[in-house]
């Protein structure tokens, strides 16, 4: 089982020829809404790669609440733990440029009421994975991995997006998956020794004991976890739209080390995954399913 503690958005996307400066104004070419929200996009992907999944979250009671969880309830993720809270659901507001790159704001909402409690009421279970974000407050993100570890339960953090005071616990998580922005503005504030990021990364696993795994765009993956680093190359691809792509790697990481692969052969299917994803628009709807990774894992020149 993997449980995802985390947010539930609408995403509300505008695409444009070209990403706007500051200030600037630009004509758009389409707009369309499809659920998000990185807690409820890891647990679409973890359930198409094949876990059984329940999502904790929040959502308002206005018709967004819905559309938010719609493709939740498709797929089969258990809604049982989902609340609905007196404030709105949450949003984010998405621009898609004509290159694939995105800038988005988020309004969390009911995201804000899933406070510690329901860390308790979660009931976290040995052998578990608790799979978590930056979108939900962040005293119920240490809540959980507190629990995680007490349950002993496997806990996984994404650290999407930065916050600079989450800092603090990142090393209580099992394993801590951020992209390269991200871990440089951590390596900052954890004054991380080393003379480039592989360095940092591997003196953050001898700090903490736990695994760091760093995604870098279309240059792969690494990571580091005790005494090991390595390197995943990206599969070769022409983005439409990176929306979701990190929570697709999130979601496939998680049932992957749920399933028993190796850390390396987990991180290589949740990159194809995050990859394929890039292929298609929006978060949710771009997730692609079991099949269509193994199928692309098989035409990848060399599984080693």
């Amino acid at each position: 089982m993997i449980t995802v503690i985390g947010s539930i958005n609408l995403d509300l996307i505008g695409k444009v020829g070209r990403l706007p400066a500051p200030g600037e104004t630009v004509p758009g070419e389409r707009f369309d809404t499809a659920p998000g929200g990185k807690g409820a996009n890891q647990a679409l992907a973890a359930r198409r790669a094949g876990a059984a999944v329940r999502m904790i979250g929040a959502v308002g009671k206005d018709a967004f609440g819905g559309e938010a969880t719609v493709m939740l309830a498709e797929a089969g993720v258990d809604l049982s733990m989902v609340k609905q809270a007196d404030a709105a659901t949450g949003v984010a507001l998405i621009l898609v440029g004509g290159d694939g790159e995105n800038m988005i704001a988020v309004i969390p909402g009911a995201n804000g009421t899933v406070l510690p409690e329901v860390v308790e009421a979660t009931g976290l279970q040995r052998g578990e994975i608790a799979l978590l974000q930056h979108e939900i407050p962040l005293q119920t993100v240490e809540a959980a991995l507190d629990a995680a570890r007490k349950a002993g339960a496997v806990s996984v953090l994404n650290t999407a997006p930065f916050r600079a005071e989450a800092a603090a616990f990142l090393g209580k998580a099992d394993y801590v998956v951020a992209n390269e922005t991200e871990f440089d503005l951590y390596a900052r504030a954890l004054s991380l020794g080393g003379g480039n990021r592989e360095a940092r990364m591997r003196d953050f696993a001898a700090r903490t004991g736990r695994a760091i795994i760093v995604t870098l765009g279309s240059e792969g993956v690494m990571a580091a976890k005790g005494t090991e680093t390595f390197h995943v190359p990206a599969m070769k691809i022409t983005p439409v739209d990176t929306v979701g792509a990190g929570d697709t790697f999130c979601g496939y990481l998680a049932q992957g080390l749920e399933a028993g692969l190796s850390l390396q052969e987990a991180i290589r299917r949740a990159g194809v995954a995050g990859s394929l994803a890039c292929l298609k628009p929006g978060a949710q709807p771009s997730i692609p399913l079991a099949e269509e990774v193994e199928e692309a894992l098989r035409s990848l020149p060399d599984r080693a």
